[in-house]
C-alpha cells in the first residue's frame, strides 16, 4: 500500500512534478547469479515498495513498485517505477509506467498511483493501479482502482478512461480504502480483482473478461481493521489469500506482516491452519512472513513468483531499522524490495522454513536450466532434426511436427515453455516418454504404454492467444498446469502416475498445424523443504522468578504509577482495566514489573479479557510487557481494534527526539488467551531480542514478530491494563511464569 496509517493519511504528500524516461533496450541473458543477498532493489533504488514481478515475453523479469522517489535526496516521485532483470538478483531501472501528465480522467490532477499489479489476460497485459485521489468529490482520498493496458511488461502502458472499482463512500465518513489490487483467474476462465485496506476491508469481485470492469456485488473476505495488500493463488487445489496485517509505515517500529488464509472457493471463506476464519471479528491468520530481529521490520505487501526450478519466491519490501525513513525522519518510509525462498511445509506456506527474512547471503533463484532457449536469433544449434519445418521469426520459434533438444533430461525436472496455437490442433512438450499437450479443449498428459490423465480447459478459452505450459516430475509423479503468465493462477492442472521414470530428450511438437513456442526451459527440479524451524524452546519454570497469584501479590512487583483497583484475590489478579495508555507522551497507565532472570527465557501469562465481538471498544487491552521505559517497551495484548479483536504485540521506542509507536499481530485471541514473548540474547550485538507468541488453548501456539531492545538496557518483564474503562471490564490474570 501507499503511506497510510490506521486512521489516515500520512501527512507527507507526494510531489505533483513527477519524471519518466524512455525503457531501455532489452538486457542481455545473463547466466544465474550463485548467491544473493537482500534488498534486491538496492542496485537501482533505496525504496521500492509494494513490488509485484513478473516473467515477460523476452523471457526477462519486471518489477513494479508504487510511486515513490527511488533514491534518497531526490525528492520527486516516479509514476509507478519499472525495473528488469535476467536474474532476479541484478535489477534496472528502465523507466515509468507513467508520464509525468499521463492520468485517466477520473483521476485529480494530484493523484498518485500506488500498488501496481501486472497480469497478462488474453493478447495483452493489464496492470492494475490504486489512483489516491479522483474527480468523484473534493475529498483526497476518494481512492479507486484503475487499469492500463500494455504490449509488454515494458510498456508502453494506456490508462482505461473508467475506473475498474469506483470510489466507494464509508459508512463512517470519507470513502473505504479502495487500494491494494490484486487480479487473479480461476480455472473456470473467471477473473477476479482483490481489493481494499483497513477502512473497508479486503473485498473480491469478478471482472469482465476483458479483465477492465468490475460485475456482481463484491464480496468480503478479509475483516477490516486487520488486513490489507491481499494476493491470491491457487496451489494444491486450494486458493490462498496472503494479506498483510499491522501498520506498513511507523519508520523503526514498522511491524507490518504477511499472514495466509486459504479455502476452496476465490470468494473465501477463507480460514487459517486452526480454522479461524479472517473475515470475522477474531479474525485468524497464519504467519507468512514476519520480522526475526535480524535489520529488517515491516516485511509486507507480498507477491508470489515462481523460478524455473519450480520453487516460489516471495517478493516484498521492508524497512531497515537503522535507516527507516528515505529522507528527514517521519517522511516517506524507505522500504526496498526484498525476495525469499517461500516454502510450502505440511501444505502452508512459509518464508525460509519459517526462519523470516534473510540478511545474509543466499542460494539464488533458479533462471537457467539444461535447456534454456529465448529464440532471440534465428540459431537452432541447440536443437536436433524433427518431424515438419521449424524456424525463428520474430523472437519465437513457429513450426508442426516434432523439435528435439540435443541437451538430455533426468531426474526430477521442470521443463516450460510459453505457446501460442496459430493454427495447430494441439501443441505441447515431450518429455522423454511423456506428451503433455493443449489443444481440443482439453490439457492432457500421457506416457507412452502408459495412462493418460486430461482435463478440460474453460469454455471459451483462446489458444491463439500466449499461455505457459509448465511441467513438473517428480518420484514418478507428473503435474502440468496451463497458466496465462506463471503467477498460481492456474487454468487448468492435471497430473499423472507414470510407470517408469521420464528420461530423455525435451521436445517440442504441434499437430495439425503450427504452434508458436518461446522461452522453452527445463531444469532440475527443486527440492521442497520439508520442516519448519524450531520454535524457541520453553523449559521447567523458573519459581523463583513466577507467581501463581494464590497467596497476595509477591513482594518482588514493582509498581510504575499504581493502581489499587488490581487485587489478587481467588487465586487470579483482578485488574479493572483502565482509562489510560502507554503510547506516546501521556504515559499514565499502571505497569505492574518484576524483574527477569539473566540469559535465556520464556515469560508466560494466562489472561481472561471479556471484550466481546464485533462492535467499537477501542483500544482496551491487557497482556504482558517487556519494559525498559515509558518510551521503549514492547508490549502483547489482546486488544480491542475498532470492530476487531486481535493480538497486537506493539513496539515503542525513541527516535529523533520523539516516541514512535508501532506493532505486529500474533495469532488469533479467545476470551482467555496465553501470551509468551521468549527472550534471547544475540551474541553477536548483545541486544535483547524478545520474540512473541499467543495460544488459545494454551497448548497450540502461533509464534510471530521479534522486537529489539540495545544491549545496555535491562528490561523487566510484567503486566498491563488499559485503553479504556467504557465499558467496564477486570482482566483476570492467573499467572506470570518464567521458563528457562
Amino acid at each position: 500500500m501507499g503511506h497510510l496509517h490506521r486512521g489516515g493519511v500520512l501527512a507527507a504528500a507526494l510531489a505533483l512534478l513527477l519524471t519518466t524516461t524512455t525503457a531501455a533496450a532489452a538486457a542481455p541473458a545473463a547466466a544465474a547469479a550463485d548467491r544473493y543477498r537482500n534488498p534486491v532493489s538496492a542496485g537501482f533504488a533505496d525504496t521500492f515498495a509494494d513490488p509485484v514481478v513478473v516473467r515477460g515475453d523476452d523471457g526477462l523479469w519486471y518489477a513494479f513498485g508504487t510511486s515513490d522517489p527511488l533514491r534518497e535526496g531526490e525528492r520527486q516521485a516516479h509514476r509507478v517505477p519499472i525495473a528488469r532483470s535476467a536474474d532476479l538478483v541484478d535489477w534496472t531501472y528502465v523507466g515509468d509506467a507513467f508520464a509525468p501528465d499521463q492520468r485517466p480522467s477520473f483521476a485529480a490532477p494530484g493523484a498518485a498511483f500506488w500498488a501496481p499489479d501486472v497480469r497478462r489476460i488474453g493478447d495483452r497485459w493489464v496492470m492494475y493501479v490504486t489512483v489516491t485521489d479522483t474527480t468523484v468529490s473534493g475529498d483526497t482520498f476518494d481512492t479507486a482502482i484503475g487499469a492500463a493496458t500494455a504490449p509488454t511488461p515494458a510498456g508502453p502502458w494506456t490508462f482505461a478512461d473508467s475506473p475498474v472499482v469506483a470510489p466507494r463512500p464509508g459508512g463512517g465518513g470519507g470513502y473505504l480504502w479502495t487500494i491494494d489490487p490484486s487480479q487473479f483467474t480461476d480455472v473456470d476462465g473467471r477473473s477476479y480483482l482483490y481489493f481494499g485496506s483497513y477502512y473497508g476491508g479486503i473485498s473480491v469481485t469478478e471482472l469482465t473478461p476483458d479483465g477492465l470492469h468490475a460485475v456482481g456485488t463484491p464480496s468480503l473476505v478479509a475483516i477490516d481493521n486487520k488486513f490489507e495488500g491481499g494476493y491470491v493463488l491457487r496451489h494444491d487445489g486450494w486458493y490462498w489469500l496472503f494479506a498483510s496485517t499491522a501498520n506498513c509505515c511507523a519508520g523503526p517500529a514498522t511491524g507490518y506482516s504477511v499472514q495466509v488464509g486459504r479455502a476452496r472457493d476465490p470468494r473465501g471463506p477463507f480460514v487459517d491452519r486452526d480454522g479461524q476464519r479472517l473475515d470475522v471479528s477474531r479474525a485468524g491468520g497464519t504467519p507468512v512472513l514476519t520480522q526475526n530481529g535480524n535489520r529488517w521490520i515491516g516485511t509486507g505487501h507480498n507477491a508470489v513468483l515462481t523460478d524455473l526450478s519450480g520453487q516460489d519466491w516471495i517478493a516484498y519490501h521492508a524497512i531497515d531499522r537503522a535507516d527507516p525513513y528515505l529522507d528527514e525522519p517521519f517522511g516517506i518510509n524507505e522500504r526496498p524490495m526484498l525476495l525469499d525462498r517461500l516454502d510450502w511445509v505440511d501444505g502452508w506456506p512459509t518464508v525460509n522454513a519459517g526462519a523470516g527474512p534473510s540478511e545474509d547471503a543466499r542460494p539464488a533463484p533458479v533462471t537457467t536450466g539444461r535447456v534454456d532457449a529465448r529464440f532471440d536469433t534465428a540459431d537452432l544449434g541447440g536443437w536436433r532434426g524433427g518431424t515438419g519445418h521449424w524456424r525463428v521469426t520474430g523472437g519465437v520459434l513457429a513450426g508442426t511436427g516434432t523439435l528435439t533438444a540435443r541437451a538430455g533430461l533426468g531426474g526430477d525436472v521442470r521443463a516450460e515453455a510459453d505457446l501460442r496455437l496459430a493454427g495447430a490442433d494441439t501443441a505441447g512438450l515431450r518429455l522423454g516418454r511423456v506428451d503433455v499437450t493443449v489443444g481440443g479443449g482439453r490439457l492432457t498428459a500421457r506416457e507412452s504404454g502408459g495412462a493418460t490423465a486430461s482435463v478440460p480447459l474453460p469454455a471459451g478459452l483462446d489458444l491463439t492467444d500466449r499461455h505457459n505450459l509448465a511441467v513438473e516430475i517428480r518420484d514418478r509423479r507428473l503435474v502440468a498446469e496451463l497458466s496465462p503468465a506463471r503467477l498460481g493462477d492456474q487454468l487448468a492442472v492435471v497430473a499423472l502416475t507414470l510407470t517408469r521414470p521420464a528420461a530423455g530428450p525435451l521436445a517440442l511438437r504441434a499437430d495439425g498445424g503450427p504452434a508458436e513456442f518461446d522461452n522453452v526451459s527445463a531444469a532440475a527440479l527443486y527440492r521442497p523443504v520439508r520442516h519448519t524451524v524450531a520454535p524457541p524452546r520453553v523449559g521447567p519454570v523458573l519459581a523463583g522468578y513466577s507467581d501463581e497469584f494464590t497467596g497476595g501479590l509477591d513482594p518482588a512487583w514493582q509498581w510504575i504509577r499504581p493502581n489499587p483497583a488490581a487485587t489478587v484475590t481467588g487465586g487470579a489478579l483482578r485488574w479493572p482495566v483502565e482509562s489510560t495508555d502507554l503510547v506516546g507522551t501521556g504515559n499514565t497507565a499502571g505497569v505492574l514489573l518484576r524483574d527477569a532472570p539473566a540469559g535465556d527465557y520464556v515469560a508466560e501469562t494466562k489472561v481472561t479479557l471479556d471484550l466481546g465481538e464485533d462492535v467499537v471498544r477501542n483500544y482496551q487491552q491487557a497482556g504482558l510487557v517487556a519494559y525498559v521505559d515509558d518510551d521503549r517497551f514492547a508490549r502483547l495484548a489482546q486488544v480491542a481494534i475498532w470492530n476487531t479483536r486481535q493480538v497486537e504485540y506493539g513496539y515503542e521506542l525513541p527516535f529523533a527526539g520523539r516516541p514512535v509507536y508501532g506493532g505486529s499481530i500474533v495469532g488469533t485471541p479467545a476470551t482467555t488467551t496465553w501470551l509468551r514473548l521468549a527472550h534471547h540474547v544475540d551474541r553477536a550485538t548483545g541486544e535483547h531480542e524478545f520474540r512473541a507468541a499467543s495460544s488459545r488453548d494454551g497448548t497450540h501456539w502461533t509464534w510471530g514478530a521479534v522486537w529489539t531492545f540495545p544491549a545496555d538496557t535491562t528490561p523487566r518483564i510484567g503486566l498491563v491494563a488499559h485503553g479504556g474503562a467504557t465499558p467496564a471490564v477486570t482482566a483476570e490474570f492467573d499467572y506470570l511464569r518464567f521458563y528457562r
